[in-house]
């Protein structure tokens, strides 16, 4: 592997890797209200998540491109075409991902777990930990889910991050630039890493899941 692409590879584990952790800063709370409360407009909010899975990226890229360009409303930041962007903009992608698995995931913890842990003085905080635990196989697959998404989208990295090389360029994005260019070995040989990659965690969340 070259330096070049090496320098690729681990910008793209990197940003999608930190767009995993911000987005489950709000999904996980979001996950827990939803799998473990029952309330007016629950039905609903899960819709909402169900049907933000179909957004394609470009129109996500093209709204936060709008948000965060110099006339838009967070213009002051200055983070367009900044790796910045780019994580905020996968971790709003991947949201809906990690809501709805891991909702699922929560829902089918045996109720009478929670319980447990109440009676014998767990606080709410721990009670709902040891939910957590018990769906923690179903949290792996959301967590895998979410970053083979992220990795593997073009429309966000190149709206928001503009493509640019020692900074914002990443796998999809040099891939496009290859094709574009004529320059077809790096774009190939970052394709074959990045199904290496999609493919391996791939495979760890199947196995997960015969488990």
């Amino acid at each position: 592997m070259s330096e070049q692409l090496l320098d690729i590879v681990l910008r793209s584990i990197w940003i999608s890797g930190t767009a995993l952790l911000l987005s489950l800063i709000w999904s996980l709370p979001i996950s827990f209200a939803l799998g473990l409360k029952r309330f007016r407009g629950r039905g609903t909010i899960i819709s909402f998540f169900n049907a933000m899975l179909g957004v394609p990226t470009v129109a996500l890229g093209l709204f936060l491109y709008l948000i965060f360009s110099r006339r838009g409303a967070l213009g002051i930041l200055g983070i367009l075409y900044t790796p910045t962007a780019i994580i905020i903009g996968q971790a709003v992608l991947i949201t809906p991902i990690l809501v709805s698995l891991l909702t699922n995931a929560i829902e089918s913890v045996e109720p009478k777990i929670r319980d447990l842990a109440r009676t014998l003085g767990a606080s709410e905080c721990q009670a709902s930990l040891a939910v957590l635990k018990e769906a923690r196989k179903g949290g792996i697959l959301a967590g895998i889910s979410a970053f083979n998404r992220a990795i593997a989208e073009l429309g966000i990295a190149l709206m928001l991050g503009g493509n640019i090389q020692g900074l914002t360029r990443v796998m999809t994005t040099q891939i496009a630039l290859g094709v574009n260019r004529g320059e077809l070995m790096l774009s190939i040989e970052a394709t074959a890493v990045l199904l290496i990659i999609v493919f391996s965690l791939t495979l760890i969340a199947n196995r997960f899941r015969g488990d």
